[in-house]
């Protein structure tokens, strides 16, 4: 989010302050899409090093599509309850941090991971861990001015500045 994103907060309306919650929400779930899809691929890769370090040689394109849902489930859910999302769209793309994905290992490079080097596999690995990372530190910041957010709005009803009445047509 931007700096000042939330500069003047206090004195916005309570539509602006859930508009501001709804844009905050969308890029946060956007964030957790391109998180998966970087878990995703980082999981596909590290089970191909395996193989590799396990004296099995290169996985052949079958063997690994029958491996996906084993492979792909392992890390779907984090310690702790978590947020539900309220959304169910991946809400928009960071076109950079798609690029920076793209640039670390294109999907494409996935359907052919058996002819890719070993130095290419790990060089991808580090790629994407060190992206996980920056998404991560993102995703936290939403988190931060939803917070802020939601607090403003307990903070007007717990006041009486908002009424559960604003909220019937």
């Amino acid at each position: 989010m931007a700096p000042g994103y939330l500069d003047g907060l206090e004195g916005w309306s309570l539509a602006d302050v859930r508009t501001r919650r709804n844009e905050a929400t969308e890029v946060e779930t956007g964030l957790s899409y391109l998180r998966r899809i970087i878990q995703g691929r980082l999981d596909i890769l590290l089970a191909e090093q395996r193989l590799r370090r396990d004296g099995e040689g290169h996985s052949d394109l079958t063997s690994l599509v029958e491996e996906l849902p084993t492979i792909l489930s392992d890390h779907v859910h984090a310690p702790g309850l978590g947020r539900l999302p309220a959304l169910m769209g991946p809400g928009e793309l960071d076109p950079e941090l798609e690029a920076r994905l793209e640039a670390v290992i294109p999907a494409s490079h996935l359907a052919k991971i058996d002819s890719l080097e070993d130095s290419e596999v790990s060089s991808a690995c580090e790629g994407l861990v060190e992206l996980e990372k920056t998404v991560s530190s993102q995703r936290r910041s939403v988190f931060e001015v939803l917070d802020r957010l939601q607090d403003e709005i307990v903070r007007r009803y717990g006041t009486g500045e908002a009424t559960v009445d604003s909220l019937l047509p």
